[in-house]
């Protein structure tokens, strides 16, 4: 039996994402960045029909899925900073690691591991949030 002061709470509770290696909690360290469906192929693996993602696809260029996002999260176990796909299926949240060809369906990430053919000096660039940068230029 629950306490009565739990039972009353109403203040949402903290989201139950684990580590899928070690089972620790996860603490965020980035806002989510949601998927984009751009093609019917997509649409229809996440269970809608052949004729339906045609004509949504149709209708719009991306249909925005706001059950699945990239998020960066923080374990504790692993002192390390890990990307994850996140999948929110009725309040339980599936975690995954990041295949490749997810990063071209987000907008806004910096794809982690780095374009070889971009120096270090561009990347450096990229993630300054200043405008203060001719500092790199003396």
């Amino acid at each position: 039996m629950q306490r009565r002061c739990n039972r009353n709470r109403k203040r949402s509770q903290r989201r139950k994402i684990y580590c899928p290696i070690h089972g620790c909690y996860l603490d965020s360290v980035s806002q989510k960045f949601y998927l984009y469906a751009d093609t019917p192929g997509q649409l229809q693996a996440r269970g809608v029909s052949s004729r339906n993602a045609r004509m949504l696809l149709a209708q719009q260029q991306a249909i925005p899925l706001s059950d699945e996002w990239l998020e960066a999260f923080w374990c504790q176990e692993c002192h390390q900073k890990t990307w994850y796909r996140i999948r929110k299926r009725n309040h339980i949240y599936e975690v995954s690691s990041v295949p490749p060809e997810i990063w071209q369906q987000v907008t806004g990430v910096i794809y982690p591991d780095h374009n070889p053919s971009v120096s270090e000096f561009t990347q450096r660039q990229v993630k300054k949030l200043g405008y203060h940068t001719s500092k790199d230029f003396r």
